[in-house]
């Protein structure tokens, strides 16, 4: 064998030998930029507060936080979020929520919760750790928190606010010497998106000056389409010649959502505005005492009448004639005396 033909063999030889070591081990033939690539950095990008379930006394706040990733596998990411009193400055919620090994491009929302009071302001701490190690921090300020609505008082139908149309409109459908029907129309609005469901009307009627309640009644307010107004109508008996408060509320599974106010004057020589008390107006007890049927009015009890609010006392105050004879027989005992 000829020089020529040895170098050929042993170069042939070479590139079996390359070749059956890449299919063998293909991990040994790498891409020299891959091996350039900067290492793992990840930060906050932004933050989000939202309300989530709102009870009686607390409220649940749900928080997201945007994840900013570049380069390589950040691993052990962790975000810790903590609720503080904005004045107390005690921690009220904590909570840490695991991002696990974080090796997306881009941005990334990671979310958590914690509870706090329905009452002032808080400040809310998130920090991200990685490995155990802090990398990032932000705060967010939450005020209002108040003024959220509990859920379980959380619907769109309430009295309806206008300018010229009355929220209560009260009429006199009958009326005798003792006694006035009236009847009581409530305007109510859906302000919501949604048909709303049943809730119930309660309605007081309160004599002005004493408070006392005449009369009272209940309705279903039904399906109101969104953005509509609908009116509710009830029917009450109650003595004549009285001014009253007529006091409206809605109710939602016996929870108040809603309340308004008008007046009913029946007393032609007084009258009462909402949020007003007139004093000085002759009331008579007897004509609210309620009957066996729950109704207003009917005897005073065991044969007494009610008295006449009308009717005057003429009886002359002071001593009575006997007295004043008694008195001049007195006298004239003395004159003769001393002459």
């Amino acid at each position: 064998m000829d020089t020529r033909t040895a170098l050929l063999a042993a170069a042939a030889a070479l590139l079996v030998a390359s070749a059956v070591g890449a299919v063998a081990a293909p991990d040994a033939l790498t891409d020299p930029r891959e091996t350039n690539e900067p290492p793992g950095d990840i930060d906050i990008a932004g933050a989000t507060v939202a309300p989530g379930e709102v009870r009686g006394e607390t409220a649940e706040l749900r928080l997201g936080t945007d994840l900013r990733h570049r380069g390589s596998t950040v691993e052990n990411v962790t975000v810790r979020h903590r609720a503080i009193g904005a004045e107390s400055g005690l921690l009220v919620d904590e909570t840490t929520v695991d991002a696990g090994d974080v090796d997306f491009d881009g941005e990334r929302t990671v979310n958590g919760t914690v509870t706090v009071d329905r009452e002032g302001g808080y400040r809310i701490e998130t920090v991200v750790f990685v490995d155990g190690q802090h990398r990032e921090r932000q705060t967010t300020r939450v005020a209002g928190v108040a003024a959220l609505t509990p859920d379980y008082a959380d619907t769109r139908v309430g009295f309806t606010d206008g300018d010229v149309w009355p929220t209560v409109a009260v009429s006199v459908v009958e009326a005798d010497n003792e006694t006035a029907t009236l009847s009581a129309s409530v305007s109510v609005t859906n302000r919501g998106d949604e048909p709303s469901e049943d809730v119930d009307l309660r309605l007081y009627l309160r004599q002005a000056e004493s408070n006392v309640i005449a009369a009272d009644a209940t309705e279903t307010v039904g399906t109101v389409r969104p953005g509509r107004t609908d009116t509710v109508t009830a029917t009450v008996e109650v003595p004549d010649g009285y001014n009253y408060y007529v006091d409206a509320a809605l109710f939602d599974d016996d929870v108040l959502v809603d309340e308004t106010q008008g007046v009913a004057n029946l007393n032609p020589r007084e009258t009462i505005s909402a949020n007003e008390t007139v004093r000085d107006v002759a009331f008579s007890v007897e004509d609210f005492q309620r009957g066996e049927d729950g109704a207003a009015g009917g005897d005073a009890g065991d044969g007494a009448s009610a008295p006449d609010r009308d009717a005057s006392d003429d009886a002359t105050p002071g001593f009575g004639p006997l007295v004043a004879l008694v008195a001049l027989v007195v006298a004239a005992l003395t004159a003769r005396r001393r002459r």
